[in-house]
């Protein structure tokens, strides 16, 4: 998946393209931990203006699972002290992006360029099918010229591709985050979105979703935007919605902060039990005045099966 240097450019001409592997769609959950016995969550803590708050210390938090506290045993705080950071980017390139692409491509690529401690970037568009790549940061700047390059058309294997990048990322050890752009409806994926929640929920990714949906109708506005943000929640990040493509820097940006600002708590669960089940995770402040504080997490993963 990886690729050198300048070969870069030709390759998001042509990339290769995904399918959805059979044993995506008939897997066991993959354990959500950063090694054997840890456990790891991605946790963004705001205030009621929505301003991130970025000077939280371990003692501030207090884990439970399945109602039981927990001890933290591993603790780091946004970009300064966090593990590995890599990046996804999903990009829509369907026909209904035709008006807008110049302007979506320039936001992506601002984005990019802003994603200084990133260790790699895995890329990702999708129309009727799924292409992508993965480069070190060193090599970022012919993916960005690669970018430049892309043309829309076709229909919308959205879910094929959030599936693809999941299980790339299973391979990767650190902190994952993906960002999804769409401005329509899946039309084309061979994955159904229960299944595509199961693998969402059993990742260990953080998903932030863009979606730009005014070119459909109403109804169809609101279940997309209800899928798209369950997508985003089921995994600790976030949904948004901006109403024109010029919105998009600022949406970019709102997300880069979100994953600047973003803490890592790792504990050692106190249920040794094997048994694939799932376990509710759930994430407090300790201090009183930290109480109207918004944390927000995701809700669990599931155990190792033995």
């Amino acid at each position: 998946m990886r690729l050198p240097g300048v070969l870069v450019i030709a390759a998001l001409s042509a990339m290769a393209a995904f399918t959805v592997p059979e044993r995506l769609l008939s897997q066991e959950p993959k354990l959500f931990r950063g090694r054997v016995d840890l456990v790891n969550v991605g946790v963004t803590v705001a205030d009621k203006k929505r301003q991130l708050i970025t000077n939280l210390d371990a003692s501030d938090f207090a884990i439970f699972e399945d109602g039981k506290p927990q001890t933290i045993f591993a603790f780091a705080r946004g970009e300064e002290t966090g593990p590995p950071l890599h990046i996804g980017v999903l990009l829509d390139i369907s026909a209904s992006q035709a008006e807008d692409l110049d302007f979506t491509q320039s936001a992506v690529i601002k984005f990019l360029t802003s994603l200084g401690d990133a260790e790699d970037v895995t890329f990702i568009t999708f129309s009727d099918r799924v292409r992508g790549t993965r480069v070190p940061r060193s090599e970022l700047p012919y993916l960005l010229e690669g970018i430049r390059q892309l043309r829309a058309g076709g229909g919308t294997a959205m879910y094929d591709a959030i599936a693809s990048y999941l299980d790339g990322a299973s391979e990767q050890s650190g902190r994952k985050v993906m960002v999804l752009y769409t401005d329509g409806a899946d039309t084309r994926s061979t994955l159904r979105i229960g299944e595509l929640m199961k693998m969402l929920k059993s990742s260990d990714v953080t998903v932030y979703t863009i979606g730009m949906l005014d070119n459909q109708l109403l109804s169809q506005q609101l279940m997309q935007r209800a899928i798209l943000a369950d997508i985003a929640e089921s995994t600790g990040g976030a949904a948004f919605f901006p109403w024109r493509a010029k919105d998009l820097d600022k949406i970019y940006a709102q997300v880069l902060g979100e994953v600047h600002a973003q803490y890592t708590l790792g504990y050692l669960s106190t249920n040794e039990a094997t048994d694939g089940k799932w376990r509710k995770v759930e994430i407090k402040l300790t201090r009183p005045e930290t109480k109207r504080l918004k944390v927000r997490a995701r809700k669990g993963y599931y155990a190792a099966k033995g």
